[in-house]
């Protein structure tokens, strides 16, 4: 795996989304985005939870169960809210665009919500090490907003016209996702223990 491709992508997601998605544009595997970025992400971020709950971040007293509990919780979520949403952006793009428009494929959609979910990778990792983090992790989940416009722009060739309300959908899909995902399985989980 490679850690420093990793990173450099995050960042220049973060950084310059504009320019991230041209280069992504540009790649010829569609399993790259999977095995290459999303799932690592995950990962990631449950190595972060499970440490942060180690160190005693959020938890008064450290309990294997619970621990591992909430980082299957995380997996589930993140991975779950990636395929659900790549589903639900892939079925909007095909009511919303028109047949003229060929990059609503599912190859395309798979990367528009998997480099556009790096904003919540990252406040996920951070709110694992830092539960304080969770006020501003609210606020700053918003730039998903601009991330998906720009793949859309880009990536997906969305008319300027229907712009707007493709970026609106498709960043409530990806933001949404994870969350209901998280709820059901807690949901599930309690109703088991």
């Amino acid at each position: 795996m490679n850690y420093k491709g990793l990173f450099n992508k995050l960042t220049q997601i973060l950084g310059s989304p504009a320019k991230a998605w041209e280069e992504i544009r540009q790649e010829e595997d569609t399993e790259q985005v999977q095995s290459s970025y999303v799932y690592p992400m995950i990962a990631i971020c449950g190595l972060a939870l499970f440490i942060g709950l180690l160190f005693g971040n959020g938890v008064k007293e450290f309990d294997i169960r619970i621990t591992l509990t909430l980082c299957c919780r995380l997996f589930i979520s993140l991975f779950g809210g990636f395929f659900l949403s790549a589903y639900l952006i892939e079925r909007f793009g095909n009511y919303q665009l028109t047949d003229e428009h060929k990059e609503n494929t599912r190859e395309n959609v798979q990367k528009l919500v998997g480099y556009s979910m790096t904003v919540i990778f990252v406040l996920e990792f951070f709110n694992a090490l830092f539960p304080t983090f969770s006020i501003l992790r609210l606020i700053l989940q918003f730039y998903t907003l601009f991330v998906v416009w720009e793949g859309g722009k880009v990536l997906m060739n969305v008319p300027e016209k229907k712009l707007m309300p493709y970026t609106l959908v498709s960043s409530v899909i990806i933001l949404v996702s994870p969350v209901l995902i998280s709820y059901v399985f807690g949901w599930l989980s309690q109703m088991a223990g």
